[in-house]
């Protein structure tokens, strides 16, 4: 099978979800900018012996229609999966399966319970009080006397600030808790 086109004629009136391309393409100025100007998933075809190429993935040519679908699925399960464990935050991203919260080259590790505090915190945009915090992290009855949000918010606050500088990153007014 043999697709042939010229990328520079594909109109991307919508994104595409997936550019595949022989690594030809890449020898060619405007087709390398079409190709890096896109942020979606990139599948280079071509020899085995070309591999030197910076895509998502590879196609060894000559190929199947077969082949090129379980590549396909693969990267697109493999983009949602790393889409859903790394999360922006403020100028911070959340690596979640790391359990880490990094700014340029540093780094904290979190426990799962500041992992399960942040994401709250993402899906709430007004503040966010302390019994219904106990409730959606802890599973505790919104009555129950304890300093336990208190506790792991202050710890968050003090091993952002110690690594970060950071002393603005969890806010707190009458209302509760909030980014």
């Amino acid at each position: 099978m043999f697709l042939k086109f010229n990328p520079l004629e594909v109109s991307f009136n919508q994104k595409p979800s997936i550019i595949l391309y022989h690594i030809d393409a890449l020898k060619d100025k405007k087709h390398r900018e079409l190709i890096d100007s896109n942020n979606v998933i990139k599948i280079c075809a071509g020899k085995k012996k070309d591999i030197l190429t910076d895509s998502d993935g590879y196609i060894e040519l000559p190929t199947t229609l077969k082949e090129i679908n379980i590549t396909i699925e693969n990267l697109a399960a493999k983009k949602k999966f790393n889409k859903n464990s790394s999360i922006k935050l403020k100028s911070y991203f959340l690596n979640k399966n790391e359990k880490k919260l990094s700014k340029l080259d540093n780094f904290i590790i979190l426990t799962e319970k500041e992992i399960q505090l942040l994401e709250l915190f993402l899906d709430n945009t007004k503040p966010i009080s302390k019994d219904k915090i106990l409730s959606s992290v802890w599973n505790y009855a919104s009555d129950a006397d304890t300093h336990t949000v208190e506790t792991h918010i202050y710890r968050l606050r003090k091993k952002i600030a110690d690594k970060f500088l950071d002393n603005k990153f969890i806010y707190n007014n009458k209302d509760g808790y909030y980014l």
